[in-house]
C-alpha cells in the first residue's frame, strides 16, 4: 500500500485470524478446485498478505505443489509471515513460500505474469476507486482466478439490539468512505465496485457471504472490534461521543459478561477468467 496507507498490527490479524478462518466461504473453494491447474506447481500470489494467515487457510484446502508469493509493503509482518508458513497441500504435498516488499496499488499484469491465483483477503475496502479499477485490471490482465476474502459490506447486528446502534454504524460507515490524502476509500462500496469492474471485463465473478460471528468464544476480538468501531465512528462524527462513551461502556460490559452476539457481515469474491 502506500505511504499514507493503514497500517495493521500484527497483534489484531492475530487476534481475527480464527473468525477469518471460520467465516470465508468454504463454497468458494470447491469452485476453485475444479478450475486450478491439475499439473505443476500453483503460483499463488496473495496481495496485502500481512502475517500470512490467508495462505495458512487456503493452502492445505488445495491439492498439489503450491508456491505461494506474499506481497506487503510492512516488512515486519512479512517476516511473521515468512516464520510461519502454510501447513502441506490437502494431498500432503509441502508449501513454499517467497516474499515481496511492494506496493500492490502499483502492481501490473507483468508482476503476475505465470499466476495461477491470485488472492487477498480484508483488502479491497480499503482501497480507493482508482486502486481498485488498477487492481482490477492487473488482476484480470494475469488471466487466472481470483480469489478476494472478507471485504466489509457495512451490516453490523448487535444482540441485544441498542437504541444507538444504527447511529454508530452509519457514521463508521462513512469513515469507511472517508476522504485521504490517496483519495476517498471505498469501504462497503467496494464489494459492488469490484463486481462491477470485473464482469465488465468479461469475467464470472461468484459471490457468498462471509459474515464474523462474535460470541463467547470470540470476546477478545469483540472487545477489541467494538472499541475501534466506536472510535472511528466518533472521530467521522464528533457529536456523537458524548453519548457513545456510555454507549461503548455499557457494551463492552456486555461483551466481558458473554451476554452480546456480534454479527460483520462481509463477502468473499471468486473471480473466474
Amino acid at each position: 500500500m502506500t505511504a499514507e496507507a493503514i497500517r495493521v498490527s500484527a497483534g489484531w490479524l492475530d487476534l481475527r485470524e480464527g473468525a477469518d478462518a471460520a467465516a470465508r466461504a468454504r463454497e468458494l473453494v470447491e469452485h476453485l478446485r475444479r478450475r486450478l491447474p491439475s499439473r505443476g506447481a500453483q503460483v499463488i500470489h496473495d496481495l496485502a498478505c500481512g502475517s500470512g494467515a490467508m495462505g495458512r487457510w487456503l493452502a492445505p484446502l488445495l491439492p498439489g505443489r503450491q508456491h505461494w508469493i506474499l506481497h506487503d509493503r510492512d516488512a515486519d509482518l512479512l517476516a511473521l509471515a515468512a516464520a510461519d508458513v502454510p501447513r502441506p497441500a490437502a494431498d500432503g504435498t509441502v508449501v513454499d513460500v517467497e516474499t515481496r516488499l511492494s506496493d500492490i496499488t502499483l502492481l501490473g499484469r507483468d508482476d503476475l505474469a505465470g499466476a495461477s491465483l491470485i488472492t487477498a483477503s480484508a483488502l479491497l475496502d480499503l482501497l480507493t476507486g482508482e486502486e481498485l479499477a488498477a487492481l482490477v485490471q492487473a488482476c484480470a490482465g494475469a488471466g487466472c482466478p481470483v480469489l478476494f476474502t472478507l471485504s466489509v459490506t457495512g451490516r453490523v447486528h448487535l444482540a441485544p439490539a441498542d437504541q444507538l446502534d444504527a447511529r454508530v454504524a452509519a457514521a463508521f460507515n462513512a469513515h469507511q468512505r472517508r476522504l485521504t490524502p490517496r483519495g476517498r476509500l471505498l469501504g462497503p462500496d467496494a464489494v459492488a465496485a469490484a463486481v462491477e469492474g470485473f464482469r465488465a471485463l468479461g469475467t464470472e465473478v461468484v459471490v457468498r457471504p462471509s459474515p464474523w460471528r462474535l460470541g463467547a468464544a470470540e470476546t477478545g476480538l469483540a472487545v477489541e472490534w467494538l472499541t475501534g468501531w466506536v472510535g472511528a465512528a466518533c472521530e467521522q462524527e464528533p457529536a456523537l461521543a458524548a453519548d457513545a462513551d456510555l454507549y461503548r461502556r455499557r457494551r463492552l460490559r456486555e461483551a466481558e459478561a458473554d451476554r452480546l452476539a456480534v454479527t460483520v457481515d462481509h463477502a468473499d469474491l471468486l473471480v473466474l477468467p
